[in-house]
């Protein structure tokens, strides 16, 4: 699973011109699934996603988690993080999960986060064309690989 993580002041996402998932101050969360990932994936990149201390504290140092600050999470499927661009200048997503298994990892990545978080998890609609406005907070954005856990 490949994430890119951004903390924002505020994030919606907006399908056929209707707001379906909206919040304030917390972490839009882009996620891509390929075929190797599995549910082991998913609890890794959950707990650090939930843990990850990207939030200001009172002395203004990021020491703060999503869990710290009681904020909120978008998650958002975004197959195109596995574009392979090496050969030519289309991309390919050859990595990237067919819907039918990506579906499957990203529902179970949001149940994971909600429990994780101990709240409901906003998401976008699988498959849809997406409309996602952030306002991007520092700007802070991190990108997170299950495969390449550095």
């Amino acid at each position: 699973m490949r994430a890119v993580i951004q903390r924002v002041s505020r994030a919606s996402v907006t399908v056929e011109e209707k707001t379906i998932s909206k919040i304030d101050s917390g972490l839009l969360i882009l996620l891509g699934v390929e075929d190797a990932d599995t549910n082991e994936d998913i609890t890794w990149l959950s707990k650090k996603v939930a843990n990850l201390r990207i939030f200001n504290d009172m002395e203004g140092i990021m020491n703060l988690s999503l869990l710290d600050i009681n904020g909120d999470a978008i998650v958002v499927s975004q197959f195109t993080l596995h574009a392979a661009i090496k050969k030519g200048n289309r991309p390919s997503y050859i990595k990237a999960a067919k819907p039918e298994v990506a579906i499957l990892l990203y529902e179970g990545f949001v149940k994971q986060l909600e429990i994780d978080l101990g709240e409901k998890v906003g998401t976008g609609i699988f498959g849809a064309d997406m409309k996602v406005e952030l306002l991007n907070d520092g700007p802070v954005t991190i990108i997170i690989d299950t495969k390449n856990k550095e």
